[in-house]
């Protein structure tokens, strides 16, 4: 599967509902419309795209709108959040994490509360990064079978971020403030 497939895919989904639940049963069910092979060239390709936002500067952007608060496996499941935003607005994204600024969904949650964020609205999507291994185990039966296809054809299936480019103290509110003036001003931090 090529990005372009992979991409009309995510943005079928994003066309036919905005509710992650949803948008993932749209796409479970497009997978498993497609050969074996297919569905585990999609995992491949979402890490993949993923992978190019799987950044320091990038960290700090979900530091900053997750309050500081943003664990390992927050930034994880933010990532796949971005991606699913669709092509356009990730590429924005990994050009400049601060042009997150930006998407509808992050200014109707600036100068909110967290705690009044509804469960569709946080910034992650944790379930995208099953919706390839549930069509390929619905389709097979078999519960580890997209991790045995990935690792037949020599695949990467990461599962946990790996930041690339310069490190930096994502919670230094001096340094975040610089690099991502927009989100610093809707998602403002406490030094």
């Amino acid at each position: 599967m090529d990005e372009d497939s992979f991409w009309a895919l995510l943005e079928g989904s994003q066309q036919q509902t905005s509710d992650p639940d949803q948008r993932l049963e749209a796409l479970r069910e497009q997978l498993m419309q497609r050969p074996l092979p297919e569905i585990a060239q999609f995992q491949s390709c979402l890490h993949r795209v993923r992978g190019r936002i799987d950044t320091w500067e990038m960290w700090a952007a979900a530091e900053q709108i997750h309050g500081g608060r943003c664990s390992d496996d927050s930034f994880w499941y933010f990532q796949f959040w971005v991606v699913g935003l669709g092509r356009e607005a990730f590429g924005r994204a990994a050009a400049d994490p601060d042009s997150l600024a930006e998407v509808p969904e992050l200014r109707r949650l600036a100068g909110r509360s967290m705690e009044t964020w509804s469960d569709d609205e946080w910034p992650e999507w944790e379930s995208l990064d099953y919706a390839a291994a549930e069509a390929f185990n619905t389709l097979t039966g078999e519960e580890e079978g997209l991790e045995t296809a990935l690792e037949a054809e020599g695949l990467d299936n990461p599962c946990n971020p790996e930041p690339s480019g310069e490190a930096w103290d994502v919670r230094d509110v001096d340094e975040a403030s610089r690099r991502l003036p927009r989100l610093s001003r809707m998602f403002p931090l406490t030094g």
